[in-house]
């Protein structure tokens, strides 16, 4: 590939991401787009639709920059809760490093690439990329020392960058923990495996057990429930009960409406008109027997519970010890918050667990094995000659100028990111197939898989199938059986690939920020609510929760990127400085309007953000070494050697010092905490709201159907939880709804799918 081609890939983007970019600060000011591009300020700000028209709407601007430049730490904390801070963490650092090794790289490296050998070059747009690789520096040339000493220098600020990010987030972690209010994962614990009993039932026996070994300090327990039928119809009734009183103003007796649910514009559909029922459901709704709910409850046990005790040391004292000589009987774990549980993981028998676990990895190593077709071929769009040889076909159509440029320098790159889309929603089935106890658990097992594909399939497959393609048939071969060929390939292949990758930053980049930025799927489901269904609000419901799961590998596989070529190809790194900068706009932008915190993990990204850092370090120091090797310059490849012991002694220095913090809580924060609770007198309010933090069945005794506030610390704190639960208890639509309400919408919806039948009014 030569510079035009890179340029050619340059303006496409840049061309887009300015069209993208303009169209979002058009669209974004619309009345009807709001529910897209303000779902977070909406749900908690209450914020206004302004119908009225102006010229100023249909002009792009950039306040909205300007604002997310301006949010501070604290109010992202206050917004998206401390993991929110921890992706800004990685964007920062990675802004900082890269742009100390831009820098550098390219005011020393990048020279000395481009003048490394004796030959008459070209006017900088036809010059070939390999030109300013290392690639280009003749063998047994001094001028390696400078490579030598630009990695020595991206390596240590890189650690102390690190060192800096990893104190500071356990800090803020401790401080997350401790200013908390309340929580009920603080004092409960998820009992799993209880073994069978033919003469008491499950709840029985978990009640004898921690009465007889835990009497000090056992509080109460919540069995788990089969019981996801149910719930879905008293969540579907839910649903509907919200959008009837949306729509049609549940307020007022026998009043009369046609609601159009299906009208679709093309095909020309009717409503049906039908008659509210009063609020009296006890004349169509016989009240339920709660005697033979809690029969059906205890035929439906599972072996799971939440155990709650009455101090949080003595909860965490539980989950860490084994209570049986059979670690297969009794397994406890701290519980996750309520909103955080993932129910229908918790009915999974604990003895299958570990076949699920070997069943999904084992599954997603076949999915990256048959990911290696695609990437192949993607490697072959970037190899003319070989593209040539394949299908003779194209070889006029490929000897266009302007042809070439667009195949070479943006096809291989888009085609690869068109494949990847596939990537997040397998990794995320095989993280719930695995048996995840939480929500935030599930989307951090998703991270980890996500990732490790990108760094095998992304970046080694892609660096080796393209050096295989383009390679004589021999080495194919001898690849596999001598480390030393194998030692010589990857130094040669991985400064030849750096054009792919350089384009990959700008496609995969680039392009997926504006993507990201105009929530394509969102803005194209508000458009058919609203043109084909006639639904003149949109969709009831767009708030998301941001995806860590799929950003977070994606800004650690530049990382790689960005460190491996860092002296071996100094031009990705500008590209990298602009595109972590993009990135820190847009995900503040989409955190202040669109993404709402449902639940978080409280930081633990961190460590595999750390771990993956220091992979990526390691990686280039090696490949730098198997380079200076192949250059025959052994001073400098053995001056990189002390160097990787140095970044691996600091890894482990790092993981004695902070990971713990990460891992588990002191005994020390516990117990202040829980006496500070008795010295206020918090306690038993404390114990009041545990009974029905984890109560499945959402029926209370007092026959209303409850969904409690969360208590988000960082996010939402303790007082604010309050109102919110007051709120909605004064208002049925903010997700508190009387049970009489449930069944007067549940009748309606019963009565109206069968009126054919009964020849009921319409």
């Amino acid at each position: 590939m030569n510079v035009d081609a890179l340029l050619t890939s340059a303006g496409i983007n840049i061309f887009i991401c300015i069209i993208l970019w303009s169209l979002y600060s058009i669209l974004r000011k619309q009345p009807e787009n709001v529910t897209v591009y303000f779902g977070r300020k909406i749900i908690q700000e209450r914020m206004r639709r302004d119908g009225t028209f102006c010229f100023e709407r249909i002009l792009p601007s950039a306040s909205w920059i300007v604002k997310a430049w301006r949010t501070s730490e604290e109010e992202i904390l206050a917004i998206g809760g401390l993991d929110a801070v921890v992706f800004f963490r990685i964007v920062v650092f990675s802004i900082r490093i890269f742009s100390i090794a831009a820098v550098f790289c390219m005011l020393l490296v990048l020279p000395l690439n481009y003048y490394g050998q004796e030959m008459i070059h070209k006017e900088i747009h036809a010059e070939s990329l390999d030109v300013f690789t290392i690639g280009n520096v003749k063998q047994g040339s001094q001028w390696l020392w400078a490579h030598c000493l630009a990695l020595y220098i991206i390596s240590v600020s890189a650690c102390i960058l690190l060192y800096s990010e990893y104190w500071s987030i356990a800090r803020m972690r401790v401080a997350h923990i401790t200013r908390c209010n309340a929580k009920p994962s603080h004092f409960a614990v998820l009992v799993r495996s209880i073994p069978p009993s033919s003469e008491e039932s499950n709840s029985d026996s978990v009640k004898k057990f921690f009465t007889n070994y835990h009497a000090s300090s056992y509080l109460s327990h919540q069995m788990v429930y089969r019981s996801g039928t149910i719930q879905k119809l008293m969540n579907d009734a839910e649903n509907m009960y919200r959008k009837i009183a949306k729509h049609n103003k549940l307020t007022s007796v026998d009043q009369i409406c046609e609601p159009c649910f299906i009208q679709c514009n093309f095909c020309g559909g009717t409503s049906n008109r039908f008659k509210m029922l009063k609020n009296e459901p006890e004349q169509f709704v016989e009240k339920p027997n709660l005697a033979q709910l809690d029969s059906d409850k205890s035929e439906k046990e599972c072996a799971a519970a939440f155990v709650f005790f009455k101090t949080r040391y003595s909860a965490f004292v539980v989950s860490k010890i084994l209570q049986s000589s059979n670690p297969m009987l009794w397994v406890t774990d701290m519980a996750p918050e309520p909103y955080d549980v993932y129910w229908s993981n918790l009915w999974i028998t604990y003895r299958l667990l570990w076949i699920r676990k070997i069943a999904t990895r084992l599954g997603a190593v076949i999915f990256m094995v048959f990911f290696l077709a695609p990437v192949t071929f993607v490697q072959g769009l970037s190899q003319l000659d070989e593209l040539q040889k394949i299908f003779p076909f194209l070889r006029g159509i490929l000897r266009k100028k302007y042809v070439s440029r667009l195949v070479t320098g943006y096809l291989p790159s888009v085609v690869l990111m068109l494949f990847l889309y596939t990537v997040p929603p397998t990794m995320m089935l095989f993280s719930t197939v695995e048996g995840t106890i939480s929500r935030s658990g599930r989307k951090k097992s998703a991270c980890r898989k996500i990732l490790y594909f990108y760094i095998l399939n992304v970046f080694f497959v892609s660096v080796l199938s393209g050096s295989v393609i383009s390679g004589p048939i021999i080495n194919k071969f001898d690849i596999i059986s001598s480390p030393k060929v194998m030692t010589a390939q990857l130094a040669t292949a991985v400064p030849a690939q750096a054009s792919f990758f350089i384009t990959y930053v700008l496609t995969s980049g680039w392009a997926s920020l504006s993507s990201e930025l105009l929530q394509l799927f969102a803005l194209l489901c508000n458009i058919f609510y609203r043109f084909v269904l006639c639904n003149k609000d949109g969709p009831s419901d767009f708030t998301l929760s941001f995806p860590y799961h799929t950003e977070v590998p994606k800004l650690l596989l530049f990382g790689l990127l960005g460190f491996t070529y860092s002296i071996l190809a100094p031009l990705i790194l500008p590209l990298l400085v602009v595109y972590f900068s993009l990135g820190y706009i847009v995900y503040r932008n989409q955190f202040i309007n669109v993404y709402i915190m449902k639940y978080e993990s409280g930081g633990l990204l961190w460590p595999t953000v750390h771990n993956t850092t220091i992979f990526s370090l390691v990686v280039a120091q090696i490949i730098a070494l198997c380079v200076f090797g192949l250059k025959k310059a052994p001073v400098a490849a053995g001056f990189i050697v002390p160097l990787v012991i140095l970044t691996l002694l600091f890894n482990e220095y790092c993981r004695q010092r902070f990971y713990p913090l990460f891992r588990s809580v002191s005994a020390q924060e516990l117990i202040e905490m829980d006496r500070k609770d008795e010295r206020h007198g918090r306690m038993e309010e404390i114990y009041e709201q545990m009974q029905s933090a984890y109560c499945q069945f959402s029926l209370a005794s007092n026959g209303m159907y409850e969904v409690e506030a969360s208590d988000h610390c960082g996010a939402v704190d303790g007082s604010r939880a309050r109102e919110e639960v007051k709120a909605r208890s004064a208002n049925p639509t903010l997700g508190v709804i009387p049970l009489s309400r449930i069944q007067q919408a549940t009748t309606w919806i019963s009565m109206l799918l069968t009126s054919q039948e009964r020849n009921l009014p319409k």
